[in-house]
């Protein structure tokens, strides 16, 4: 197994809750999606502070 890992992108997360959401799955706050959503956010947030955008 790798040890990379990709990280959550915006694009992503919001292709799984949208596919969560079509599926009748669960997109409350405990959910994969939920969690994804919010991966995605904090790795936007750190991503823009590494390049010095604000």
């Amino acid at each position: 197994m790798s040890k990379k890992s990709t990280p959550m992108t915006k694009d992503a997360a919001s292709r799984i809750q949208s596919s969560a959401a079509k599926s009748g799955g669960d997109v409350s706050s405990g959910s994969f999606a939920s969690r994804a959503q919010s991966a995605a956010a904090i790795n936007a947030n750190n991503t823009s502070n590494s390049t010095g955008k604000k």
